[in-house]
Order: structure tokens, then sequence, then C-alpha cells
């Protein structure tokens, strides 16, 4: 069993963040949160830093800041995916306890994989682990899921990956991985049953 990180295994950001940041920012919203969503790739992809990547919509905005400043902010982004989902953990604990490989495949930074490992007990818990900023791919890249075929030495039909982005669960299902779109852990629990997984 995978599980995608964001919005999956954490809770949704509260949407009020991204107010505050582009406040901080001196812009709107929407004008701010259309470069959030455009440029992230290469900052998920690890090709770039944060402090590059916001720098890089600064740019586009026509927006001064200093070091300290753009510290600030990208303090908010990275502390905006921090909440983990009590049911998506406990569900993962559940399958691990079954004695089914536990996986996670995520889109991340690294700025926010680097805490996360260090202070999110649910980065402990899967066998294998794959983000976009260790591999320099992303979903739904064709390449990241085979690198999850091969690290885990499976085949499409022996893996059940949840993810909550339908481009993603397309990507995943183009190689024959039984792949599921994630709206809650109840939902979840009922897909596995389905399956005949037994936890």
């Amino acid at each position: 069993m995978v599980f995608d990180y964001g919005q999956v295994i954490s809770l949704p950001p509260d949407p009020k963040e991204l107010d505050h940041i582009s406040r901080r920012v001196g812009v709107e919203r929407e004008k701010f949160e259309s470069l959030f969503w455009s440029l992230r790739d290469k900052f998920d992809r690890g090709t770039i830093t944060a402090r590059e990547y916001y720098k890089d919509i600064l740019s586009h905005l026509d927006v001064s800041m200093d070091d300290e400043g753009i510290d600030e902010i990208i303090a908010m982004d990275l502390a905006s995916w921090r909440n983990i989902n009590p049911g998506t953990a406990c569900l993962m604990e559940e399958v691990k306890s079954a004695g089914y490989v536990l996986g996670i495949l995520s889109n991340m930074p690294k700025e926010f994989l680097v805490w996360a490992k260090e202070n999110l007990p649910v980065f402990s818990l899967p066998d294998t682990a794959l983000f976009s900023c260790e591999l320099n791919l992303l979903k739904p890249e064709e390449a990241i899921y085979r690198k999850l075929l091969s690290t885990l030495n499976l085949e499409g039909k022996e893996i059940v990956f949840f993810d909550d982005k339908p481009e993603n669960i397309e990507g995943a299902r183009a190689l024959g991985i039984e792949a599921f779109l994630w709206d809650s852990p109840e939902n979840a629990r009922k897909t596995l049953a389905s399956l005949e997984v037994k936890l």
C-alpha cells in the first residue's frame, strides 16, 4: 500500500495561509496563488531551493524582499503542510501491522522533507519512501512510477496507491498500478475491503 503525503497523509493546508503569505508579499491572493502553483514544479523536483523558488515568484510579481522576509514566507508555506491526518496515520499503522509493504510516494521539496523526517513519526513507518526532490522526478511522470515498481520489485497490480490528484491516479494506472483517488481514510478502508485487503 502506497500513500501520497499532501492532503492524504497530511490534512489540507488552511486556506488562510495563502492569504497570510500574499499579504506579507503585498499582492492579491489570486495573483500570488497562480504563480505559487505554476512555478512550484522545480521546487518540488528538488532542482531549486526554497529561496530560489520564492525569488522567482517575487521576480514575476516585481516585488523586492530581503532574505529575512523570504525566509519568513518560506516558514509560513512549509508550516501549512505539517498537520497529519490522524485517520490516515492509523490506517498506515494497521497496514504495516497486517504485514503489507507500506510506502510513501510524494512530490515534496527538500526543505520540508528534511524537517518531516526529523519531526513526524509517520515518516518512520514506510518500508519504502520515494520523494520527488530526491529523485528529480515528479508525479505524474511515468519515470517516477517505474521507480516505484522497481524499488518495490512488484507488478503494478500488486500495488494499491492513494493520491488526491486525478492526474497522479491516471499516471499510476497507465502502468497497471491499482490507484484510487483519495477523499478520506474511511473511504480508503472501503476500497481496501473491496480488494479483500484484510487489516
